[in-house]
């Protein structure tokens, strides 16, 4: 055997016909050598899509104006056309109908239902009706009957008056804030959760 080296000589053309050797890439890192690489951000096509947070403060003033104006028309009609459908049965004792009554009291249930579908647009619009209209003026007269007859000769005394003092003195306006509350709160609830 021979001891002597082989020392291979290479041209620098050849050197430089080929260029150096480079790494094979790892395939897990595919940009490690790109500088500003960014990633990838989903377009988002549905250009009619808004924040959901914008005109919140709007929805809430729609709301809340809708039930403190809808729910007092609502119980004054549900006053009156009970008031109207008792008094014509007290009187004749009998079952007769009052076709005035019983329009009174389905627009004043739609107009209730109207109260508590403004939960979907925001929840403020059932809780201040529930609360300014059914809850206040009905625990103000458990706690003090006074306050409740002060609060009647506040109304114009007319029919829907002598049926809202019905529903005052029977709890009907207590419960139907409570309802009303309950349903807002309960809109407020769900929309959280989501």
């Amino acid at each position: 055997m021979s001891s002597h080296r082989y020392v291979a000589e290479y041209d620098d053309e050849d050197y430089q016909e080929y260029g150096e050797y480079e790494q094979p890439k790892d395939p897990r890192r595919p940009y490690e050598d790109v500088e500003s690489y960014e990633p990838y951000e989903p377009f988002d096509d549905d250009l009619g899509a808004e924040d959901p947070r914008a005109g919140r403060g709007v929805r809430r003033v729609l709301s809340g104006a809708g039930g403190l104006i809808l729910t007092p028309v609502a119980l004054g009609l549900l006053a009156w056309g009970g008031l109207r459908q008792q008094m014509l049965v007290q009187a004749t004792l009998s079952t007769q109908r009052d076709v005035f009554s019983i329009g009174l009291l389905v627009g004043g249930g739609i107009l209730l239902l109207a109260v508590g579908l403004l939960g979907a647009l925001s929840a403020t619009g059932p809780i201040l009706g529930g609360l300014v209209w059914g809850v206040a003026p009905g625990v103000a007269t458990i706690a003090v009957p006074e306050w409740g007859f002060r609060l009647v000769k506040l109304l114009p005394q007319n029919d829907v008056t002598y049926g809202v003092t019905s529903w005052l003195f029977i709890g009907g306006l207590l419960a139907t804030g409570f309802l009303l509350t309950g349903a807002g709160l309960a809109s407020r609830l769900a929309r959280r959760r989501r």
